[in-house]
């Protein structure tokens, strides 16, 4: 489903928003429901809302002087969905590289042990010396940034209103309170 073909615009709260900003209390969302409304928009809503969430954390880290010039993608999602990966390099604008190394964490441990030991004198060493690499690269599409732009600043907008909708409820919100909150 091409971004620009659905309206569905989801918040993937399901279990409270994390970080940036987290608060448990939050519910999930769909926006722009029909009956026309297919499976495969509201699963594409769903990814675009977990890559708008993300995009969160990159502002976030950008706002406090932290560059993000590039994500580094290892195991699971990363490996097994190409969709998801060039959806998020779209959302972020940046490339993603998906590590090659199966055990990319445990390997980043071992990296940063090596020189902790003295075996290297620096980490960017030990990087080339250890690393396996990048079995895939995904680039941003320069069409659906900008789609995706637009697109998160209406998540955004949803993300606002239904914490605003929800403020002061520690527990859900009754259907009868959102109904009024939407109808107000």
């Amino acid at each position: 489903v091409d971004p620009a073909e659905s309206s569905v615009i989801a918040l993937d709260w399901v279990n409270g928003r994390r970080t940036p900003d987290a608060n448990q209390a939050l519910k999930g969302a769909l926006l722009n429901l029909t009956m026309g409304t297919s499976a495969p928009q509201v699963f594409r809503a769903l990814v675009e809302a977990i890559c708008y969430g993300s995009k969160q954390i990159v502002e976030r880290f950008e706002s406090e002087g932290i560059a993000i010039k590039q994500v580094i993608g290892i195991g699971g999602v990363a490996k097994k969905s190409a969709f998801v990966m060039q959806t998020l390099a779209d959302v972020l604008d940046r490339p993603i590289k998906i590590a090659v190394s199966e055990q990319a964490p445990a390997l980043g441990a071992a990296m940063y042990a090596a020189v902790a030991a003295g075996i290297y004198p620096d980490v960017l060493r030990a990087q080339k010396a250890l690393g396996s690499g990048f079995a895939e690269t995904y680039t941003p599409n320069p069409t659906r940034v900008a789609d995706y732009a637009a697109r998160y600043a209406q998540y955004q907008a949803l993300g606002q209103f239904v914490e605003s909708a929800t403020a002061g409820h520690s527990e859900p919100v009754a259907e009868t309170e959102t109904l009024a909150a939407t109808t107000a």
